[in-house]
């Protein structure tokens, strides 16, 4: 079974795997926008950016408010920095097994 913070995780990478949503988060970086200001020039259909969005709220990645006909799109905080965190976690690991490798091999050339 799999935990909800493993779950929350996977929705998150999955959320971030494809380089539209990936834009779309970056451009949402610089402050809350408009669909239209969010996803301009993007050479894909309007069913196909309304999928993206719609992954990306799932994923609790970005909020949407509507005011009238206005949606304006908003990044959540909280998933992009529990991903950081894991990736943070996940490269220290690595550092820490790489840096024991070194040091074998440093005492193998002497």
């Amino acid at each position: 079974m799999v935990n909800n913070g493993a779950a929350t995780l996977d929705r998150s990478f999955l959320a971030l795997s494809h380089p539209l949503r990936r834009d779309i988060v970056e451009r949402l970086a610089a402050g809350p926008a408009t669909v239209g200001e969010a996803t301009r020039g993007f050479n894909v259909s309007k069913p196909a950016i309304s999928r993206h969005l719609k992954i990306l709220e799932e994923a609790r990645v970005i909020r949407r408010s509507v005011e009238g006909r206005t949606h304006r799109l908003s990044l959540r905080e909280r998933p992009l920095e529990d991903a950081t965190a894991w990736m943070e976690r996940q490269r220290g690991l690595w550092e820490r097994k790489l840096d024991v490798v070194a040091g074998h091999l440093g005492e193998q050339g002497r």
